[in-house]
């Protein structure tokens, strides 16, 4: 369920989330990828996204390798957000 040494980001996500499937599409376009985590199926990572998101189940959330966590980003805000990483 965590990100691997050469994944900058994990989205966490949910099967029926529209934003999760658009961004995912998105990314997949650009060549990005990342790790995935379905929060229905990971009560901790729903945990998670709770913390970071002041107690919402909001998907998608990005938590990227610095510790840094997006809701719901546009694809221009998770390439500068990768560029500032790499």
């Amino acid at each position: 369920m965590t990100s691997t040494a050469t994944e900058q980001f994990t989205m966490y996500t949910t099967p029926w989330c529209g934003y999760c499937k658009r961004l995912k599409s998105q990314l997949s376009r650009e060549g990005i990828t990342g790790g995935e985590v379905n929060i229905e199926e990971h009560p901790e990572a729903a945990d998670l996204v709770m913390k970071v998101n002041g107690g919402n189940q909001t998907v998608p959330t990005l938590v990227f390798s610095d510790g840094s966590a997006m809701t719901n980003p546009s694809l221009a805000q998770v390439k500068k957000k990768l560029a500032e990483l790499s």
